[in-house]
């Protein structure tokens, strides 16, 4: 009796404490993994166990990184760290602002690292590491480009092409998302002032939703043709002296208008010209010397003539004739000449040619 008590108690004992065992196997991955390499070592042979570890690749080095651009407002582990694994798109620090760039200290980034278990991270010497926060870069041509469309078409303006825009005050270029487009949050029109007011969302930070807003007034535009150079008074105009412009809607005449006619008055470079501004050019001068030619059917009769007017091609002036004394009036034809058209010869109408006292048949 008393050998089997003895043989149940110790049984007992034995139970407890595997059970013991196995409840710290389950609370502690660590003892756990060491109880199993050792049960592993009195494993079977080697040849048994060697295609299973090979399955596992060895880790890569995990190392920080020199600089690093985001998008986004938030520093994730795997942006400052190469190879972080499975811990990659954790969040631990705030982003620069669009389009800056800040540096964090190495030691505050091991630091924010510990609570992740990140052991034996590379810092390669360095002290810092570089955050760029990714932007695109919105101009003030693009914004007033914006603006342009979002009226053209509508109450009563034309397209955006033939649309200008005058601002109220000068835009800055601003930093956007990447791949991000301005969105119009409101606009308004005053067809009477020609006044505008626009809002437009700028993409940010999703806890703040930035606004830009314009004002200024819309023109109507047309082509004008203004010069490259200053064109003295009476200087004739070519081609290689003007440009096409497209300039506030006004009393601009087209370019035909302009090639070849004469400037009334000196005109500045990107001065508009207008109608008033221009004049056909003085082929004869006040006082010259002309040539004066008298055509008739089958004849023409040159003499010499002074000016006594200046005229364009087309205009009709006073002319002396140097040999008979006589002013004459003549057609401005070409270049110090002038022309005087004889008319044609006037013939008696249903004259009678018979003679007195004869009848007719």
């Amino acid at each position: 009796m008393i050998r089997i008590a003895a043989l149940v108690i110790a049984i007992a004992v034995a139970t407890a404490a595997v059970a013991q065992i196995a409840g710290n196997l389950l609370l502690s991955p660590a003892p756990m993994a060491a109880r199993i390499g050792t049960a592993r070592a009195a494993a079977p042979p080697p040849a048994q166990v060697a295609p299973v570890a090979a399955k596992h690749a060895p880790a890569l080095p995990l190392a920080l990184k020199r600089e690093t651009t985001v998008t986004g407002p938030i520093v994730r582990i795997g942006d400052l760290v190469e190879n972080a694994g499975t811990v990659a798109n954790v969040p631990i620090f705030r982003a620069p602002d669009l389009g800056q760039t800040g540096s964090v200290p190495a030691a505050r980034v091991l630091e924010a690292l510990r609570p992740h278990h990140i052991a034996s991270l590379e810092t390669g010497g360095l002290d810092e590491v570089k955050v760029t926060r990714a932007s695109r870069l919105v101009t003030a041509s693009e914004i007033e480009g914006r603006v342009l469309r979002a009226f053209a078409g509508k109450s009563g303006l034309p397209d955006s092409r033939s649309l200008a825009i005058n601002l109220d005050t000068e835009i800055s270029a601003t930093h956007v998302e990447p791949n991000a487009e301005l969105g119009v949050a409101r606009f308004a029109y005053d067809q009477r002032t020609h006044r505008f007011d626009a809002t437009f969302d700028l993409p940010g930070s999703p806890a703040r939703q930035p606004t830009l807003r314009v004002t200024g007034t819309l023109v109507e535009t047309a082509e004008a043709v203004v010069p490259l150079r200053v064109l003295a008074q009476g200087e004739v105009i070519k081609a290689a002296d003007v440009r096409i412009e497209r300039r506030p809607k006004s009393d601009a005449i087209a370019i035909e208008e302009v090639l070849g006619f004469a400037a009334k008055r000196p005109l500045r470079p990107g001065q508009v010209i207008q109608a008033t501004d221009v004049m056909k050019p003085e082929l004869v001068a006040r006082n010259e010397t002309v040539t004066i030619s008298f055509e008739a059917p089958g004849m023409v009769l040159s003499v010499r003539g002074q000016a006594l007017e200046s005229g364009a091609k087309g205009d009709v002036i006073n002319v002396l004739n140097v040999q008979s004394k006589r002013t004459i009036q003549a057609t401005v034809s070409g270049p110090g000449r002038v022309t005087v058209t004889a008319g044609s010869p006037r013939l008696a109408a249903n004259t009678n040619t018979s003679h007195p006292g004869q009848g007719t048949e």
